[in-house]
C-alpha cells in the first residue's frame, strides 16, 4: 500500500505539474490577442515605407498608402482604439514583432522563410519582382528576356536590403552586383544616377517608376514571375484562430467593396505626383 499510495502521490504530482504547464501554455497562446489590445487603447503598427504601399511624408510625419489606412480602419472600426505607427526598417520588421514592440507589421511579403518567425493575415494585394531600368543605358540590352540577360559581371542591380526583393534576387544573381541600400528614396537616386544599373523592387512600385519617368524608365517583368506571392499583415505567431479571422474577415471586406482597389488608386496617383 506504502508503494502503491507513492506512485499515486508522484502520479498526481506530475498531474500537477503538467495541469500549470498546459495553463501556461493557453495562458501564452492568449497573449497580444485584440483583447489585450481593446485594453491598452491603441493599435500599435510596425512601419517601413514601401510607396505606394506604405508611405510618410517627410515634412507633416503622417502616414498613407494601402497598408497604413488600412491599418487605422481596422483599429478604429473594428477594435475601437486609437492607432500609433511605428518607424522601423525591413531589417528589423519582423524581429520587433517577435520582441512585441508592436502589434501588426504592415506590408509584409507572405514568405515560408518569414512564416517560421511569424504568422499572417491573408494577401491584401499581390507581389513579384521586377526589374526597372534606363532604356538609355548601354550596359543594359535592348531587349531584355530572361534573368540571364542581366546577370553579367560589371552589372549593378539595386535593392532595399531586408526586403523580400532582396532575397528573391540573391537566389538568382550569381554574376551581378547587388547593391543592397537601406530606404526606397535611397535604391531610386543609384539608378537615376547611375550609380546603379537596374532596381529591383515589387511589381507595383516599378510600374509606379516608369509611370511617372515614361521618357526613359522601363520595366522587365521574368516569366515565370519572380518570388510571386501576396502582401499582407504580420502577426505573432501566439496570435489564436479567431483573431486572425477577425482580421481576415476585415480584409476580405475591404476587397469585395473595392476599398483596397481605391486606397492603391489613390496611393498610386500619391506616389507619383511625389516623383515628378
Amino acid at each position: 500500500m506504502l508503494k502503491m499510495s507513492g506512485m499515486l502521490g508522484r502520479a498526481l504530482i506530475g498531474a500537477t505539474i503538467f495541469g500549470a504547464l498546459a495553463a501556461s501554455s493557453v495562458a501564452y497562446a492568449q497573449d497580444n490577442t485584440w483583447q489585450d489590445v481593446r485594453k491598452a487603447g491603441v493599435l500599435r503598427c510596425g512601419i517601413a515605407t514601401s510607396p505606394p504601399y506604405t508611405m510618410k511624408d517627410p515634412k507633416t510625419g503622417t502616414y498613407s498608402g494601402v497598408f497604413p489606412d488600412l491599418c487605422r480602419q481596422f483599429g478604429e472600426q473594428v477594435l475601437k482604439v486609437k492607432v500609433e505607427y511605428v518607424d522601423t526598417t525591413w531589417d528589423n520588421i519582423v524581429a520587433g514583432l517577435q520582441s512585441e514592440k508592436w502589434d501588426m507589421s504592415l506590408s509584409l511579403n507572405d514568405t515560408p522563410e518569414r512564416r517560421k518567425a511569424i504568422s499572417f493575415s491573408e494577401p491584401v494585394v499581390d507581389y513579384s519582382v521586377t526589374f526597372t531600368y534606363n532604356k538609355n543605358n548601354p550596359k543594359v540590352p535592348k531587349q531584355i528576356h530572361a534573368i540571364a540577360d542581366i546577370d553579367k559581371p560589371g552589372t549593378t542591380v539595386t535593392v532595399m536590403s531586408g526586403t523580400a526583393q532582396d532575397k528573391a534576387i540573391s537566389s538568382v544573381l550569381k554574376q551581378a552586383t547587388i547593391m543592397r541600400l537601406p530606404g526606397f528614396d535611397e535604391t531610386r537616386l543609384a539608378l537615376m544616377s547611375k550609380r546603379a544599373d537596374l532596381l529591383a523592387d515589387d511589381n507595383m512600385t516599378n510600374l509606379l517608376l516608369v509611370r511617372a519617368h515614361p521618357d526613359w524608365a522601363e520595366v522587365f517583368k521574368p516569366n515565370p514571375l519572380l518570388a510571386q506571392q501576396g502582401i499582407a499583415f504580420g502577426i505573432r505567431k501566439e496570435t489564436p484562430a479567431a483573431d486572425v479571422a477577425v482580421l481576415n474577415q476585415f480584409i476580405e471586406k475591404q476587397k469585395q467593396s473595392g476599398t483596397v482597389n481605391s486606397l492603391v488608386d489613390a496611393s498610386v496617383k500619391e506616389t507619383v505626383a511625389s516623383t515628378k
